[in-house]
């Protein structure tokens, strides 16, 4: 087990100073004509594939990090550049977690590389859960999967939305519903191979932030899959099922949901993404009241405005030290006994609000304009409060944690 330290290692720190100049240097540039377009940004996305970070290389290495703080600090550095263009570019670990969090070596083997494709032939994912009727209420979801035994095949009907690379991926992972009597307990995840039959993209959402990020929904219209894109297998979905039907009868205790390992290992990195925005939008508030004179003076001679600036750097480090917290112990096996990955998430996600607009503030008139990076990071902010659970359910999971109740 690797020491919980806040110091980087040598190599690490190349890394965050390699991932750091191609955000400033490649993504920033691009940021405001991209939210403009409300497009993938493929040349970016490109970009990202010919220097290595938009890799299953790259991100297998950052993944499996002894430490646990690779992701957060790559998710940091890229969201530090624009949340839009880095959500393109990493947009398709949240489906590559689904199936390394609970597909065979298999199945990890032959679709995390398809998901990625190549720098000459660069391909997305995308994971799909989320449904209109079905977004913190897991156990509402309606996407059905029948198995049909004669051609092992299983069949999935359904419209998932909210679905990051929805429509456009080449390799969709897809929640579906396989026993309904046991609710969120009955679900399986599913790998839907390109060009699937049945599977379309259906509304394109116009966004208010992240607005370079294509996010639609996803229709499944009798899509068949071959048995082996059960994530997983078969046997293990049984033995699952049978365990969550023996303990629904003794009382209900608590078995994970695929949906639900996918969320718990992706929550810190979220928070490390809020915590690239934040600190973004801090050093944008701190150069100017440091050059912006008013009567005479830089602004942050004012108390009310140095005052603003100490609490946002203030809220921004102790939001990392949530996020490497929980992310080293995720990658060492410790369990979140007070839901940490949740805590890292909710703190880091709200202050990224907090600090956006307190950026704009500091900058005034400025800072509602487009002018300024402002304005953008503030409208991007907004989504962390809401994607991979809203800060409410986070609340309700780190209530339940600490009262020793179920997590349904």
């Amino acid at each position: 087990m690797a020491e919980f330290t806040m110091e980087l290692s040598d190599e690490q720190k190349e890394v965050r100073d390699w991932l750091h100049g191609f955000a400033a240097d490649v993504i920033r540039p691009a940021a405001a004509e991209w939210d403009e377009r409300e497009e993938t940004p493929w040349p970016v996305i490109q970009e990202a594939a010919k220097v290595g970070i938009y890799s299953l290389d790259f991100y297998a290495q950052q993944y499996f990090d002894s430490t646990g703080l690779g992701i957060p600090m790559a998710m940091e550095e890229l969201f530090w550049g624009d949340a839009g263009i880095a959500l393109s570019i990493v947009g398709t670990g949240l489906a590559a977690v689904g199936v390394l969090a609970n597909g065979t070596e298999e199945q990890i083997g032959t679709w995390i590389p398809q998901m990625y494709g190549d720098a000459n032939d660069v391909k997305v994912a995308a994971f799909c859960s989320s449904e209109p009727d079905a977004g913190s209420d897991v156990a509402s979801m309606r996407t059905r999967a029948v198995y049909d035994e004669a051609k092992d095949e299983w069949v999935l009907n359904g419209t998932k939305t909210w679905a990051t690379n929805g429509g456009i991926a080449n390799v969709h992972v897809v929640v579906a519903v396989v026993d309904a009597e046991l609710g969120s307990k009955g679900h399986a995840s599913f790998i839907v191979p390109p060009d699937t039959p049945g599977l379309s993209q259906g509304q394109k959402f116009k966004k208010h932030g992240i607005r370079a990020s294509h996010t639609a929904e996803v229709i499944l219209d009798n899509v068949r899959v071959p048995g082996s894109c059960l994530l997983g297998g078969k046997e293990k979905l049984d033995a699952r099922l049978a365990r969550a039907r023996e303990k629904a009868r003794k009382g209900g205790e608590r078995v994970k949901n695929a949906a639900m390992a996918t969320f718990e290992a992706s929550r810190p990195a979220v928070g490390a993404m809020a915590v690239g925005t934040a600190r973004a939008a801090y050093e944008v508030a701190l150069e100017y009241a440091q050059t912006r004179e008013q009567f005479g003076r830089p602004i942050i001679d004012n108390q009310g405005v140095a005052f603003q600036l100490a609490d946002m750097r203030t809220s921004i480090d102790a939001a990392r030290l949530l996020v490497w917290r929980a992310s080293w112990m995720a990658i060492n096996g410790k369990p979140f006994t007070a839901a940490e990955g949740s805590m890292s998430k909710l703190f880091a996600s709200e202050t990224a609000k907090k600090v956006t607009a307190q950026a704009i503030q500091i900058l005034g008139g400025n800072g509602y304009t487009r002018e300024y990076p402002v304005e953008r990071m503030h409208r991007d902010s907004a989504i962390y409060t809401i994607f991979e659970g809203t800060s409410e359910i986070q609340r309700l999971v780190i209530a339940r944690t600490l009262a020793g109740m179920p997590i349904r």
